[in-house]
């Protein structure tokens, strides 16, 4: 394992195996292991097991982090503790009651169709520049896809022309989170706006090679937008549209793969299909590693449960009813 050094303390070896195991699942597993390095470092140092004591006295060198911060790296150690007890049934396991108190989690933002429409359209608003001439195409189609296929920033960011494939109007998206690569069909609205964009590259003499971003700006030389650059301009296009949240705050560029998920799981439960069989089939185009994680984004919203409801009402209101009225006979 990378980034341990003798002398390791009584756990190190624990660590080494923990995250040779998470980064055979997939998992890059970069932070946790910085975390694990300094827990290593301190009980080296200590000379000690890891232990409530020894556990506490870690915590207290993290006090300068933020809560939330802090709960996340305890969290991390618990993990471990928890892989260490499958062959040590006796070790130490830390108690989440005893953790910083969990922040409340942010909603996600749901675009509307609507709201989608007034996000393209204010990509007019966009003024090209001479490193930038195709600042309003370039955003539209991030828009386009972003909505549409549910990829991340950084996947969008990466994207190269080649990795559009003409032919079968699909996405490559090259070994993402988890080193997993996949590819993306897209609609057929989405392969026309990519094509449509390509054109007006080629029409405008900007690099149309295979290895050229897909979203592709003259800054920095590489061509491709920073994930920072990238936000700043998203985030002008919500306030040009008025797009705020129930709490008053700007939506995110996050909230477009929420949408995306909880869109998809919506026209399923409208279509009377069975969610749960069609949920492995979101994991892999989403990218995750299980379906746990895909379920992460489908947060029961009040659209969802109403029509969760109204499904459950179609299918078994009629036998609900026939109960409450021989209830009602027999009273």
């Amino acid at each position: 394992m990378t980034g341990f050094s003798s002398p390791v303390s009584t756990v190190g070896p624990i660590i080494a195996r923990y995250l040779a195991l998470k980064q055979a699942l997939g998992r890059q597993y970069g932070r946790e292991s910085a975390i694990l390095l300094h827990l290593d470092c301190f009980l080296t140092s200590a000379d000690a097991d890891l232990t409530l004591e020894s556990f506490s006295e870690w915590c207290s060198t993290r006090g300068q982090l933020m809560t939330g911060v802090r709960r996340r790296e305890m969290r991390v150690v618990r993990n471990l503790c928890l892989y260490r007890r499958r062959t040590d049934a006796a070790c130490f396991v830390p108690d989440l009651a005893q953790f910083p108190p969990d922040h409340q989690p942010v909603q996600p933002y749901i675009f509307s169709e609507a709201e989608i429409t007034q996000l393209c359209e204010a990509t007019e608003t966009l003024q090209p520049a001479a490193r930038s001439p195709l600042r309003r195409e370039n955003f539209r189609l991030a828009l386009v896809l972003l909505y549409t296929t549910g990829l991340r920033r950084g996947e969008l960011l990466r994207m190269t022309i080649g990795d559009y494939d003409p032919k079968e109007k699909t996405l490559l998206v090259r070994e993402s989170k988890f080193h997993k690569s996949r590819l993306l069909p897209l609609s057929h609205d989405g392969a026309c706006e990519v094509e449509a964009y390509v054109e007006i590259r080629r029409a405008h003499r900007l690099p149309v090679g295979a290895e050229a971003p897909l979203l592709w700006n003259g800054y920095g030389g590489a061509g491709a937008y920073t994930g920072v650059g990238f936000g700043a301009t998203i985030r002008d296009l919500f306030q040009t549209s008025g797009l705020r949240t129930a709490a008053g705050r700007r939506p995110r560029v996050h909230d477009f793969r929420h949408t995306f998920a909880v869109r998809a799981l919506l026209r399923w439960y409208q279509a009377g299909d069975d969610v749960q069989a069609k949920l492995p089939s979101l994991a892999t185009y989403m990218g995750h590693v299980s379906i746990a994680s895909t379920q992460y984004y489908l947060h029961f919203l009040d659209f969802i449960a109403s029509s969760a409801s109204d499904r459950f009402a179609q299918r078994c209101g009629a036998l609900i009813t026939a109960h409450i009225e021989e209830v009602a006979d027999e009273n």
